[in-house]
């Protein structure tokens, strides 16, 4: 008992600790759910502003809204975290492997270009490969062009003349058993290699989790293939849906394993020695 004979008022109780809410990492597709108004989707970006940092969520519908990257403003699993901005990975790491996974090369110095050409179908096709695979094919030297379609092979064949020392790969979108593009792409001889992807477009290339869907929509036949995803995805115009997918890429880890093979294939095939 102390000296004022009221003893330890103390006695008996502890002090009530503050809850610490864990701090998570908003990295991109991580979901979460916003406490004040039940809004769930996924992290697609960030923006900062006078009244401090906010999280742009995404939900199924592709509708997004900015929330503010308050203290135990999210829930995780119906638990309390407060979302934090990522912190960047190390420069060296970075620098360390390009896009496509491959050893990067500083104080790259251009080169003479190749004689052999790889070719793809379409303005797409070409900005994903280059995307991907650019570091790389300056590396080789090798340039990439697009054929406005796949039509327009047998005649650019022709004035391109194929040989040794001068090959072309081609890279066909949907080019599965049966297809016109399996059949406008046979027996074009030994120094023209032809690979390709299964699917309709080279945007179904793109892995769904990179551009935050789930899948990819099934279009009836008939249909422009874009224009009927962007209108199922509520992406407006075909060209707001391109630069959805464009931006979502951002190495070989958000395409789909065919195509990365196919476009390996080309690489290795243009650039080996005769």
């Amino acid at each position: 008992m102390s000296g004022n004979g009221y003893g330890d008022i103390f006695a008996g109780h502890t002090r009530a600790q503050k809850r610490v809410t864990p701090q998570v990492a908003a990295e991109r597709d991580l979901v979460v759910e916003d406490v004040a108004t039940g809004f769930c989707g996924a992290v697609v970006g960030f923006e900062r502003t006078y009244d401090g940092d906010f999280v742009r969520l995404e939900d199924g519908r592709s509708r997004t809204r900015l929330f503010a990257m308050r203290e135990a403003a999210f829930l995780i699993d119906g638990s309390p975290v407060t979302l934090v901005r990522p912190v960047p990975k190390a420069a060296s790491a970075k620098a360390a492997r390009s896009a496509s996974g491959s050893t990067r090369v500083e104080g790259l110095r251009a080169r003479t270009a190749l004689p052999s050409r790889i070719w793809v179908e379409g303005v797409h096709d070409a900005a994903l490969v280059e995307r991907v695979w650019g570091h790389d094919l300056r590396v080789e030297g090798v340039v990439v062009e697009h054929l406005e379609g796949l039509d327009n092979l047998g005649e650019r064949l022709a004035e391109f003349g194929p040989g040794p020392g001068r090959r072309v790969g081609v890279l066909v979108d949907h080019l599965v058993t049966g297809s016109k593009e399996t059949q406008l792409t046979q027996g074009l001889g030994p120094n023209v290699l032809v690979t390709g992807h299964p699917y309709i477009d080279v945007w179904e290339a793109v892995r769904p989790k990179a551009v935050g869907i789930a899948a990819w929509p099934k279009i009836p036949r008939g249909e422009d293939w874009k224009t009927g995803i962007c209108r199922e995805l509520g992406w407006g115009t075909t060209q707001e849906g391109w630069r959805r997918v464009y931006n979502a890429v951002e190495s070989f880890r958000d395409l789909e394993a065919p195509l990365i093979g196919a476009v390996e294939q080309l690489v290795d095939f243009v650039t080996e020695p005769n």
